[in-house]
């Protein structure tokens, strides 16, 4: 998968597509080498475009919820889809066109769902009011083969937790980028924060 080599997915959200090359090139000298930009603004498409044109950066969508959305996004240079539910025509249509896709589940059924057609990398959302890593743990104990990138409610306190579950590929969260960071372009505190991510990791 693409994501092989990233422990931390910050979930990005931008007003302003200006930002993302700052962001992008933030998040890089701090150690983190992905980003999901999601389409929650009007931003959104133009920021995709931009950030991947970043070297060794991957850019990936979020909040991709319709196979319309999938075609705009890949076309605007995204690498990898994430939904926050489990849709399986969004699925379907990012295989068709070869691009990675991680949807969102919240119970046992949308994992089987997601199995059937042959995913076993998942989401895990909102994984802090679904329960946080106890949640995590009993959805893992019937389905061994599965990881899963949980996300909302995942902060720095509990990240480490995550990670070191075996049934955890990566994290996702936006601490180490808010919005409000990414308005001000404090991208001074972007890189500190994604090297604090780094560190967590190592300890």
């Amino acid at each position: 998968m693409i994501l092989d080599r990233e422990r931390f997915v910050p979930v990005i959200v931008l007003d302003d597509p200006g930002h993302a090359v700052p962001l992008a090139e933030a998040l890089v000298r701090g150690g983190i080498g992905c980003a999901e930009i999601t389409l929650r603004t009007d931003a959104g498409l133009a920021a995709i475009a931009a950030a991947s044109a970043i070297p060794d950066f991957i850019v990936g969508a979020g909040t991709v919820l319709t196979p319309d959305d999938v075609d705009l996004v890949v076309d605007s240079g995204a690498r990898f889809v994430v939904s926050p539910g489990f849709a399986e025509d969004v699925v379907e249509r990012a295989r068709a066109i070869g691009v990675e896709v991680v949807p969102g589940v919240a119970t046992a059924s949308e994992v089987q769902r997601a199995l059937r057609l042959g995913l076993s990398r998942l989401k895990l959302f909102p994984a802090g009011p679904l329960g946080g890593i106890a949640a995590l743990n009993a959805l893992a104990g019937p389905f061994p083969d599965v990881r899963f990138l949980p996300s909302g409610g995942v902060t720095a306190d509990n990240a480490g937790e995550y990670l070191a579950s075996p049934s955890v590929f990566a994290v996702s969260g936006s601490w180490m980028a808010t919005r409000a960071m990414i308005a001000a372009g404090d991208f001074k505190a972007i890189e500190r924060l994604s090297r604090a991510c780094v560190e967590l990791e190592a300890t």
